[in-house]
């Protein structure tokens, strides 16, 4: 297969998932960066600290989506690129590079903001996130992320994709009871540093469960809602590259445009 910009299939993939490496990898040291920045400016108030911290997510989220959005879509989220999978915008390959990048990614900007602040480059986190009402917390984030991103493309309107997700995230920061992770490899890079933004390692597990539980959920929630989603599936986040050659199974069927193309 030859994309539209003349990269064959193995380069297209390396392309695509190294474009989610390094944006997962920017979000991650923006949201552990700015968290570490927080507690320095800020000592005394929890509360700025957050402010702080969800706003300078939201702008960078944004930011980062329209940057990597033409070349991988900027799904940076595990559970974004599931979804997009089981609507046909991925196939299995495409889905495992993907996961892969943006874990590995993930890890990688921790490690980064951790040295830009001259702190250890691996300091497993202390910060306990376990309760259930963290999960639930984590469950209404995760949807509600999936149904913005599937929404905006159902209806057209790709172009205010990063600025819909950052706008989401920034807010949900606020009223969910979890601060919104909402993404499994961000969960996992956000382990590796003991400031702000870290969550000890035994808690990722049941975030992460209840990530993909979430993204479960919110798939079918999306079919009802939105029955012809499949069709919009090579704009998640944003439109992207060409549409991809093979269908959902690989089979070579013809994989539909999206209607924002």
């Amino acid at each position: 297969m030859i994309d539209s910009m003349g990269v064959d299939g193995s380069g297209l993939l390396v392309r695509r998932a190294s474009a989610e490496f390094a944006g997962s990898a920017f979000l991650v040291i923006v949201v552990v960066g700015s968290g570490i920045a927080a507690e320095r400016l800020s000592p005394d108030d929890t509360g700025l600290q957050l402010l702080e911290n969800a706003a300078a997510t939201a702008a960078g989220l944004a930011a980062l989506v329209l940057a990597f959005g033409p070349v991988s879509g900027a799904h940076l989220n595990p559970v974004v690129s599931l979804a997009d999978r089981a609507f046909g915008g991925l196939t299995n390959r495409l889905l495992g590079a993907y996961v892969v990048a943006q874990v590995a990614g993930a890890v990688t900007g921790a490690v980064v903001a951790n040295l830009m602040f001259d702190l250890p480059a691996v300091e497993w986190s202390t910060r306990e996130r376990s309760s259930a009402a963290l999960w639930l917390g984590e469950i209404v984030a995760t949807i509600g992320l999936l149904v913005v991103i599937f929404a905006v493309a159902r209806t057209g309107r790709a172009p205010v994709a990063p600025f819909a997700v950052g706008a989401y995230i920034g807010g949900a920061y606020f009223f969910t009871s979890s601060t919104s992770f909402a993404n499994p490899a961000v969960t996992v890079g956000r382990a590796f540093t003991d400031t702000f933004a870290g969550i000890e390692p035994a808690s990722v597990p049941a975030f992460v469960a209840a990530q993909v539980a979430a993204a479960l959920l919110a798939v079918v929630l999306i079919r009802y809602w939105y029955p012809d989603a499949a069709h919009v599936a090579d704009d998640v986040v944003v439109p992207h590259g060409a549409a991809q050659a093979a269908g959902p199974s690989g089979n070579g069927a013809p994989h539909v445009e999206g209607v924002a193309r």
